[in-house]
């Protein structure tokens, strides 16, 4: 990484990946030589503190991004379409972290581990991929690689926190209401501003975003279409169920998988993914050793366990994936898209 520092912006810094993308760009000693910090005018005026300096949150606006070489946007979609084409005309290179341009054919969309020379055809906008996308594509990837991949199904159990700050705090008040024997109203979830809403707490919610005229949710669809998108093979077939978990933080899913070579063990898959970059690989049955979303929590890595042979079909294999949706998922993807930039000389 080269010595010299970059203007960066984050946009909606205040919010939970935005705070996230800063802690991540700190620890990773991102090289800054001066830092927006961006909002919507509700939040416009706070104070973040970032390597022991204060900064003041600003309202964005088109001309927040004058002489802003590097965006991180995680303020909502309707901002990134606003707002991330008036920071590229300003010289800025936008890593969005919204679905707003992740299928728009003139923009990649990147899993670095996956995908990282795509970030060379950007026109001024990368996209960021949806959290549970992420964390699927990184662990199937060695796969397609070594011993090419035809179908995948994946049954996701997300966290809580996928749905912002007002979705914890539901799944808290929800919870403690419950032990308490108090009554309560749902507020939030599945979907933040639809006509029905659910009880999280001590439950399980088989609705993530809105349903499509398919039968599948906009999240299904969008692993189903980012999966193709980001590994180039718009043949694959894909399925997602998508279940909202009281879990906190930390997403994980069930996936099967049925590979091309039809000799493949289960011992090979195993080795295959201890030794791939963003991988961590536990799985010891015996030891009842297995990712759980409680261990992976502020980890940028992607776990993955119960790795096991289909019991009907030769190259088909399940396995369990679960990983830091704020992180991996968001947070440390963007910046690590940030990072290639640089790397690649890019900015």
């Amino acid at each position: 990484m080269e010595a010299r520092g970059y203007h960066v912006a984050v946009v909606g810094a205040t919010g939970a990946v935005g705070q996230q993308m800063l802690k991540t760009l700190e620890s990773r000693n991102f090289p800054i030589s001066k830092l927006t910090l961006l909002s919507s005018e509700r939040s416009a005026g706070k104070k973040v503190i970032y390597k022991n300096q204060e900064y003041t949150v600003q309202v964005a606006t088109p001309d927040s991004f004058e002489g802003v070489q590097i965006a991180l946007f995680s303020a909502g979609g309707n901002v990134s379409k606003a707002l991330a084409p008036e920071a590229v005309k300003r010289g800025a290179i936008v890593v969005d972290n919204t679905s707003a341009y992740r299928m728009d054919e003139n923009v990649p969309l990147v899993v670095p581990e996956v995908n990282e020379a795509a970030i060379k055809d950007h026109k001024g906008i990368i996209a960021n991929p949806n959290c549970s996308t992420i964390q699927m594509v990184v662990a199937l990837e060695p796969l397609r690689q070594q011993y090419g991949l035809s179908k995948v199904i994946v049954s996701t159990y997300q966290a809580v926190s996928g749905a912002g700050a007002a979705a914890i705090n539901e799944l808290k008040q929800q919870s403690q209401a419950i032990l308490n024997g108090e009554s309560f109203t749902p507020e939030v979830l599945p979907v933040k501003g639809d006509e029905k809403h659910y009880q999280i707490a001590f439950n399980a919610v088989p609705q993530i975003d809105k349903f499509q005229e398919n039968g599948f949710t906009f999240e299904e669809m969008k692993m189903i279409n980012e999966t193709k998108k980001i590994m180039s093979m718009p043949e694959l077939q894909v399925a997602a169920t998508c279940v909202r978990l009281p879990v906190e933080t930390g997403h994980s899913e069930s996936v099967y998988v049925e590979i091309e070579n039809h000799e493949v063990t289960t011992d090979q898959l195993k080795q295959l993914l201890k030794d791939s970059d963003g991988v961590t690989l536990q799985d010891d049955p015996s030891q009842q050793i297995y990712p759980m979303p409680a261990d992976c929590v502020g980890k940028n890595d992607v776990f993955v366990g119960r790795i096991r042979k289909d019991l009907d079909r030769a190259n088909g294999f399940h396995m369990w994936i679960v990983s830091d949706n704020l992180l991996k998922g968001a947070a440390w993807n963007s910046v690590q898209i940030a990072e290639s930039l640089v790397k690649l000389q890019l900015v």
